[in-house]
């Protein structure tokens, strides 16, 4: 489950203001201020639904492993979305990868 500064962390990276991931979640955005601001906890419900919807917009959640601390990045940059587009593309139809 992600935390409240995971929340604004994620919203920062894909940009979007807390009205639109209210609308996007179906979480009042008076619920999603006090859990950014550490002021309350919505039900696991609401993080969930507030969690799948930020992932659509393209953030990606890490979580804690060991000595390395949770975290969010975005999923792809715009740039190597466009470049990972092109490689697909050369070299003509692709085969079956099985392998013998």
């Amino acid at each position: 489950m992600i935390t409240g500064s995971m929340c604004r962390a994620a919203r920062a990276l894909v940009e979007i203001s807390r009205s639109r991931l209210a609308a996007a979640s179906h979480v009042e955005e008076a619920v999603i201020e006090a859990f950014e601001r550490k002021i309350g906890v919505p039900s696991d419900a609401a993080i969930s639904a507030l969690e799948t919807a930020l992932e659509t917009f393209g953030a990606v959640f890490i979580p804690e492993e060991g000595a390395n601390g949770a975290g969010v990045r975005l999923k792809f940059s715009r740039s190597v979305t466009r470049r990972l587009s092109t490689l697909e593309g050369e070299g003509g139809p692709a085969a079956s990868d099985e392998v013998p």
